[in-house]
């Protein structure tokens, strides 16, 4: 099969679902493959950077994705990478660019202090994002007691992406951090964001005191 950006587009019409399409724009999203299938496709595409770009040029939802699919992180440029993030249309895009993308850069940590302090929300929420990373995977050099604090101001007026976002790193600071465990319970408890957020049976909730002290419990049991 001919792989160029007509083809993969002309191939989207075919395999998209109406009704998908529906219930993803009550979530803010506008793609409507099927993902089974859509990484189907850049399995079968493979990674292609100057086809990825030609896609995301497009603006069209499912193309996009499948851009950051069979992108190659490393030959992004900085300038290239805020320019993705800052011009993606969807949560989906967002998140799909900060974990599939910006993570595997070797311009993470610069876009990570430049997007923590954007005044846009949904930049914010990115720069937060890849501090969670940070919590989690390299946490020399992050101040735990001054996000602690910033949490504890801004959360609770937060924008939902970006409450999202802070409450994540909330979450993972209590969890990696036994000395400020204490602490960021007491924040969420008393900020109780995302306190009545529905949660499937057998899911974790979001809360952050819930989320912090199940996924204590499982590490110590694990241990």
């Amino acid at each position: 099969m001919t792989e160029n950006v007509p083809a993969l587009l002309a191939e989207f019409d075919t395999i998209s679902d109406p009704k998908m399409a529906a219930i993803n724009a009550k979530h803010g999203d506008a793609h409507s493959v099927n993902l089974t299938k859509l990484r189907a496709i850049a399995k079968r595409v493979k990674k292609q950077q100057p086809l990825a770009r030609e896609l995301w040029a497009t603006e069209d939802p499912n193309g996009r994705l499948l851009a950051l699919l069979i992108c190659k992180p490393r030959e992004f440029d900085r300038a290239e990478l805020n320019d993705w993030l800052r011009g993606a249309n969807t949560p989906k895009e967002q998140d799909w660019i900060v974990n599939y993308v910006v993570k595997k850069s070797k311009h993470s940590e610069s876009l990570r202090e430049e997007w923590f302090a954007d005044a846009d929300a949904v930049v914010a929420s990115a720069g937060w994002a890849l501090t969670s990373e940070r919590v989690v995977k390299s946490p020399e050099g992050i101040d735990g007691p001054a996000l602690l604090d910033q949490i504890e101001r801004e959360m609770r007026d937060a924008p939902e992406r970006l409450q999202w976002a802070m409450n994540q790193t909330l979450a993972e600071i209590g969890i990696a951090n036994p000395e400020l465990r204490e602490r960021a319970i007491d924040i969420g408890e008393r900020l109780e964001v995302l306190k009545d957020y529905p949660t499937p049976p057998n899911c974790t909730s979001p809360f952050a005191p819930i989320w912090i002290t199940e996924v204590v419990r499982r590490n110590e049991a694990k241990a």
